[in-house]
């Protein structure tokens, strides 16, 4: 007997969103009243495989030498643009944690994308840039007026406009961001119900 499936829908849902996306994906070939049920999980997290902190020295310098960044990111662009043209109901909680180069039109793409649905409530860039200046956030950004909860981590954060209101957001988590003074207090002044600030520089 098929008893997952006879769950109610927010359990299904949930289980789904605790696995990784390519596994919620994979779920689509149990059965048809499966092979769709992966698109409307509102949870989307996607993230760059990288080394563990444990790796040695040697076995790091193999991995650097066969190693296609490029390659791999553009593996994870394609797989975030897929789940983005096929998912269906809103998305509440979107996580994009990977290594950049400079800018990244494609990271514009996304965010645009989620501002177009405006029903995101939980946002979290983690774009570790090393050497490079990070990537410059897009005005689309702060028209994501549901949001709850923001985390950005390496990245560049400038607007000349004046904000428009973060009126629900509680939790703000700003680490390693390059953005000037100003900017930071226009940011702040424009989230009335904040509860919770973490202000991190490396």
């Amino acid at each position: 007997m098929d008893r997952i499936s006879k769950l109610p829908i927010g359990i299904i849902e949930t289980i789904l969103c605790l696995l990784p996306i390519q596994e919620a994906a994979r779920t689509s070939i149990l059965s048809k009243e499966w092979r769709y049920r992966w698109t409307k999980i509102p949870k989307l997290v996607f993230i760059q495989d990288r080394p563990h902190p444990w790796t040695d020295e040697a076995e790091l310098a193999a991995l650097e030498q066969y190693r296609d960044r490029p390659s791999e990111r553009r593996k994870l662009f394609y797989a975030i643009y897929q789940v983005l043209l096929i998912h269906e109901g809103p998305i509440h909680e979107f996580t994009l944690d990977m290594e950049v180069d400079g800018s990244c039109v494609e990271i514009d793409h996304f965010l645009h994308h989620l501002s177009k649905k405006n029903t995101l409530k939980i946002l979290k860039l983690d774009l570790d840039a090393g050497a490079f200046e990070g990537h410059r956030l897009p005005i689309c950004l702060f028209s994501l007026h549901q949001l709850t909860s923001l985390y950005l981590h390496g990245c560049v954060l400038y607007e000349k406009h004046s904000f428009n209101e973060f009126g629900c957001l509680t939790t703000l988590y700003v680490g390693n961001v390059c953005t000037p003074v100003k900017t930071l207090l226009r940011l702040l002044s424009s989230c009335p119900l904040l509860k919770s600030l973490t202000l991190v520089s490396l």
